[in-house]
């Protein structure tokens, strides 16, 4: 079984050290960025959002355990952006780390995580995942979301930017 627990600041670390290339990688891949600019973009992102670590306001950061276990394992991470007033809440990342997929985690993340949020009074949770990610598209309907629209992008051609 799968339970969230607040990040603490000593892992706040561990976890950018996952999600700067991760996300830095996604970006080059759908922004057709070369790595380096990727990378400096994901930092700044990061940054301008999470700059006060696990303190930084309007931001829950949740480590994944396994509950029950010796020294209960982190196995994925959340980041999650909670809107005011007990409305939606936007999973702005979730991760399970690679040694630990495979097992049902993830399933078991997402529900844990709409019943800490549903406790808490909130009625929605909203994601965004990448058009190339098919396997977390197949999770994220497994688990009850659904598709409410299609981010859509089109280079504007250098030449006609001067």
């Amino acid at each position: 079984m799968i339970r969230l627990r607040k990040m603490q600041a000593g892992e706040f670390q561990d976890y950018l050290a996952y999600f700067i290339p991760d996300y830095a990688a996604e970006i080059s891949a759908n922004y057709d960025a070369d790595p380096q600019a990727a990378r400096v973009r994901a930092e700044q992102e990061v940054e301008a959002d999470l700059g006060l670590g696990v303190d930084s306001p309007g931001q829950d950061l949740f480590c994944i355990v396994i509950d029950g276990a010796k020294d209960a394992p982190v196995v994925g991470y959340f980041w999650c952006k909670p809107g005011g007033n007990g409305g939606a809440v936007f999973i702005s990342d979730f991760c399970i780390l690679p040694s630990f997929r495979g097992k049902g985690y993830a399933k078991q993340a997402l529900a844990a995580l709409e019943a800490e949020y549903a406790g808490a009074g909130y009625c929605d949770i909203r994601l965004r995942v990448a058009a190339d990610n098919d396997r977390s598209q197949h999770l994220y309907q497994a688990a009850g979301f659904q598709v409410t629209g299609i981010n859509m992008r089109k280079p504007i051609a250098e030449e006609r930017r001067e």
